[in-house]
């Protein structure tokens, strides 16, 4: 490092004794540039959303620098925010729908009203069980309980869970094998 330059208030480090170790770290980050940019293409393929991935990355070094140890490896420490870069954009785009041609919109989604049918159905199928399979199932297939935290909840057995699962998931299936109610009546 350069000798120090004299500062007009004693104590504090000079203007140039401050910006140089930024100019290092920025000088480091320019030099992974290349490897992060082979390695954003091997993980997408295409050169363009290499580069954006590139890009947003070290917009985020950047930004965080202040958060970089000088103890550590910059390379790693660049390729850690690249990958996780990379993992959040896949999620983001796991939850976004995929954009389809117009010619293909009759595949594009099914029918809103099949789903809120088959919820129907299932509820109406709930209905026709005896309350007590009717509580094991919807705890232990609703909620998520555990045998043992419904069996302490409804203060049974857990035999008696068990049993009351099984015939009342068995009523459930029977009843909804028999295909959807049919809820319209004909009016002559």
């Amino acid at each position: 490092m350069a000798p120090a330059v004299p500062c007009r208030r004693a104590g504090r480090p000079s203007t140039e004794r401050r910006i140089r170790p930024l100019d290092d770290l920025r000088q480091k980050i320019a030099d992974a540039v290349p490897h992060l940019r082979r390695y954003a293409r091997a993980l997408l393929g295409g050169r363009g959303d290499a580069d954006d991935l590139v890009h947003d990355s070290l917009v985020r070094a950047m930004d965080r620098l202040h958060l970089y140890r000088p103890d550590s490896d910059m390379r790693a420490w660049l390729f850690t925010i690249l990958h996780n870069q990379h993992i959040g954009a896949r999620r983001r785009d796991a939850r976004r729908p995929d954009d389809l041609p117009i010619e293909n919109a009759d595949d594009a989604a099914p029918p809103v009203q099949d789903g809120r049918l088959a919820v129907r159905d299932l509820d109406h199928a709930l209905t026709l069980l005896p309350d007590d399979q009717r509580q094991v199932v919807l705890l232990v297939g609703l909620e998520g309980f555990s045998y043992a935290e419904v069996a302490a909840a409804l203060d049974l057995p857990m035999g008696t869970v068990m049993s009351r699962l099984d015939r009342g998931r068995k009523r459930l299936r029977a009843a909804m094998e028999q295909g959807p109610t049919n809820s319209i009546r004909r009016i002559k």
